[in-house]
């Protein structure tokens, strides 16, 4: 079991946002911080709302404590390498690295659902090719500037989306509702 925590997606993009924005801030990338200071305020937003409407507040808050001491125990080990700077980068790089693939392998959880059924229909379109194309920028990005902690997850991140990407032209879905059940579940569920 490769996450012995499963977070929801919002803890994951506001860990991966904030890592992305302290190794912006490390090699003085403005593209990178800029890009991730609006990415980590709008998931700290989104987390503190998902909280004032979560059921369960008292598991959702011991799983952000947990985000919180995880972000703050990386940056403080890092800050405490200071007098290699090169360390501090290079470190901040592969946290930044694997919590991006992880993001981009979550999808892959119900890759064995999508298989048995022969159905892509829980699968969601939209994010998939999202991502998809947002890897790539990052990896041409990455390639332009001549760094390997972009280049490498965005990589992957491409060769995940196009591998779930796949599925839906193996098993495409039976409804024509390319959001996936999870959003159809989502709007039966917001009363809005």
């Amino acid at each position: 079991m490769w996450l012995l925590i499963q977070f929801s997606l919002n803890f994951t993009c506001l860990y991966s946002c904030s890592f992305w924005l302290r190794y912006g801030v490390l090699t003085n990338e403005q593209s990178i911080v800029m890009v991730n200071m609006i990415g980590s305020t709008l998931f700290l937003i989104y987390t503190l709302v998902y909280y004032v409407f979560t059921v369960n507040k008292r598991a959702y808050v011991k799983q952000f404590g947990i985000v919180l001491a995880i972000l703050i125990a990386v940056i403080v080990y890092t800050n405490s390498l200071q007098d290699d700077p090169q360390k501090m980068i290079h470190l901040t790089g592969i946290v930044c690295c694997i919590v991006t693939v992880c993001f981009f392998a979550a999808p892959l959880t119900s890759l064995v659902h999508v298989i048995r059924v022969k159905n892509s229909e829980s699968l969601p379109l939209p994010l998939i090719a999202t991502s998809f194309f947002v890897s790539l920028q990052w990896l041409i990005y990455g390639i332009l500037i001549s760094d390997s902690f972009i280049q490498i997850p965005n990589f992957l991140g491409c060769l995940l989306s196009l591998l779930q990407l796949g599925l839906f032209v193996l098993y495409p879905p039976r409804s024509y509702s390319y959001t996936g059940q999870g959003y159809k579940l989502l709007e039966q569920a917001v009363p809005f």
